[in-house]
């Protein structure tokens, strides 16, 4: 019998094993399936009723009745761990002497769960008992295990249905000296009670910040939908990507021919060095970058080479500041943005006087930015 009935409750847990696998797969692959790895790890109560088909080398009735409590939790969303107690009265036949025998059993259950948390969930469990018999042969304890499979369902947001079944294998040699050992089958119900409040429902997430509103909204002439460093004060010179930007307008290779512009003299491209093509390129693409710009303050300056005297420099180099003065307005850009015109005569040369190629770079106007 004791053998026989392991035997049966080992297939029976590897064959409940299979087929919840089975389902549990089929259920994964189906739209519909309420799979979750969310789940209650609340403690919980679980009081026990059921029976027992008495291990015949027992000598017992062969159907007894059973109850108990178990305690316990989950640690994960399949894995669950009781603490448990039960008792069992068996009433021993006439022919071995009759009288009762009592076990008191306490032990850890382990069970692992199949599928998700609100579904009819198939499980298997095992389980470790120090059992504590008396009869009136001895009294004493030995230990005990047990196989099984069952079925659960949540029914409520704070208990559980659960139904088992298993084989559980008591070691007692002592009760009858010629036996060792029983294996008793065993069906049990439980209604599983969690304690304390549910946990809270996680909390929504934060809407998403609004979409900016990209037509009305800039920052130091940048449009804030572009603009990577919108903390900067305004009026700071910057970038298209509005991040600051130091900016130099190098007007190298604008020059003036030798005592040019003449007082009145408006057409600029007659007083500029030659090639004259060239220079006016150089003019155009500083007013592209003043447009491309439009925080940024010039000051026009002009500047002669060192033949001469120091008061007919001067007004020179105010008139050479004023043509380009003139140029940059005429060309689109706001005269507010304009600092001068102003001359700075023969002074701060950029390179000798001592020579024609020296003094020509001399003869120029420079666009000094306000950073």
């Amino acid at each position: 019998m004791k053998r026989k009935g392991l035997y049966i409750l080992i297939a029976l847990a590897l064959g409940g094993a299979g087929a919840v696998h089975a389902q549990d797969n089929t259920s994964s692959s189906t739209p519909t399936s309420t799979t979750t790895t969310s789940y209650d790890d609340r403690w919980y109560i679980a009081p026990t009723v059921g029976g027992y088909y008495n291990d015949t080398d027992r000598h017992t009735n062969s159907r007894q009745f059973y109850y108990g409590l178990g305690f316990g939790r989950f640690f994960s969303p399949n894995f669950s761990l009781d603490f448990f107690f039960d008792r069992t009265k068996r009433t021993i036949d006439d022919s071995a002497g009759g009288g009762r025998w009592f076990n008191n059993n306490y032990g850890v259950a382990a069970r692992y769960y199949f599928l998700g948390w609100t579904d009819w969930r198939p499980y298997i469990l095992g389980g470790v008992i120090g059992s504590d018999h008396h009869n009136p042969y001895d009294s004493g304890w030995d230990p005990a295990a047990e196989l099984g499979v069952g079925l659960s369902k949540t029914i409520t947001d704070s208990s559980d249905f659960r139904v088992e079944a298993g084989y559980r294998y008591d070691w007692d040699d002592k009760s009858q000296p010629s036996k060792n050992g029983y294996g008793d089958w065993f069906l049990g119900f439980s209604i599983v009670s969690r304690l304390g409040p549910p946990p809270a429902a996680p909390a929504p997430p934060p809407p998403p910040p609004a979409a900016p509103d990209c037509s009305k909204q800039f920052r130091n002439g940048v449009n804030l939908c572009d603009n990577k460093c919108p903390d900067l004060p305004e009026g700071t010179i910057v970038g298209p990507d509005g991040c600051p930007q130091k900016v130099v307008i190098d007007l190298r290779g604008v020059n003036f021919k030798f005592d040019r512009p003449k007082k009145g003299e408006t057409d600029i491209a007659k007083s500029l060095a030659e090639p004259t093509k060239d220079s006016l390129a150089i003019l155009d693409q500083a007013v592209d970058t003043l447009q491309r710009y439009p925080q940024v303050r010039v000051t026009v300056a002009g500047y002669t080479d060192g033949i001469g005297t120091a008061q007919y420099n001067q007004g020179l180099s105010e008139r050479r500041a004023k043509i380009v003065y003139d140029y940059l307005t005429a060309h689109g850009i706001a005269a507010s943005r304009l600092d001068g015109p102003i001359g700075h005569g023969k002074n701060d040369p950029i390179d000798t006087n001592d020579t024609e190629a020296g003094r020509a770079r001399n003869r120029r106007t420079e666009l000094q930015v306000e950073q």
